[in-house]
């Protein structure tokens, strides 16, 4: 307490204590959140082991550019990090998981990109927010790391409360030959949310029986099986045709027609 604050105690007898309380709170608040601010700055900074001083200040810059109001300085920060004067990935993580410019969040994933697992961290954080917003942000940055460290963060996301971010996951995964993500794409094409996406997934994994009967499976509504017969036109192997045959004895016109063409084309 200031001097000012013990007088202010002692002279007023209706002071109220509580009040005082609350606001020394507030204020230490506000100092813990400043120090740990000027903490994670330093520790970024001695990270990277700077040789000299001017390097100190490079980084210095370049950081105080990731949290600029100016998108252009956000994005030259961005672009900078890659090369003689590199930022902490976890400093990229924090400010592409908070850009709102899409430019300025293509530059930081792609920054991102080329610092392999180090960022995981902080995007998995991410992915954890209450914010959908960051959460979106989390998991387009996540694919666009190629490294182990990665895919096994989007296979823990095939479980995500957030239905976008176990789709992106799928189709990612797909990408990278991860069978585990089959449910979460036959999914999309039964509910029709990226279904030609999700189809082309599929034919990415192959031709297993298995994707085919999934497929298949619980497809009575005609809408449904609209969706999936187009989705076989993206699957290679014998079950998907015989799949087909079937469909082209649909009851619904335009479904049979559809597998009629299918075949054809592929016939």
């Amino acid at each position: 307490m200031s001097l000012h604050d013990v007088g202010r105690a002692l002279d007023d007898p209706n002071f109220a204590a509580s009040g005082l309380v609350d606001e020394l709170a507030a204020r230490t608040e506000e100092r813990i959140a400043r120090d740990t601010e000027l903490l994670t700055r330093l520790r970024r900074i001695g990270d990277l082991r700077p040789a000299d001083w001017e390097d100190v200040l490079d980084t210095v810059a370049l950081l105080s550019d990731l949290g600029s109001v100016s998108a252009g300085k956000r994005q030259t920060a961005a672009l900078s990090s890659v090369g003689d004067r590199p930022i902490p990935a976890d400093a990229l993580a924090e400010a592409v998981l908070r850009e709102p410019a899409t430019n300025v969040a293509g530059a930081l994933r792609w920054a991102l990109a080329q610092s392999g697992g180090d960022a995981i961290g902080p995007l998995q954080e991410g992915l954890n927010s209450p914010n959908p917003e960051v959460r979106r942000r989390a998991v387009d940055t996540v694919v666009e790391i190629s490294h182990p460290a990665s895919t096994e963060l989007l296979t823990e996301s095939l479980v995500h409360n957030d239905e976008q971010v176990r789709r992106v996951a799928a189709l990612e995964l797909a990408a990278r030959g991860v069978v585990d993500a089959v449910p979460t794409l036959i999914e999309m094409v039964h509910a029709g949310t990226n279904d030609v996406d999700a189809a082309d997934a599929l034919g990415v994994l192959g031709s297993a029986d298995s994707i085919v009967a999934a497929l298949m499976d619980g497809i009575d509504d005609s809408v449904v099986r609209q969706r999936v017969t187009q989705a076989l036109a993206s699957i290679p192997g014998s079950a998907a045709l015989a799949a087909l045959r079937e469909l082209s004895r649909d009851s619904e016109r335009s479904i049979a027609l559809t597998a009629q063409y299918i075949l054809g084309r592929r016939e």
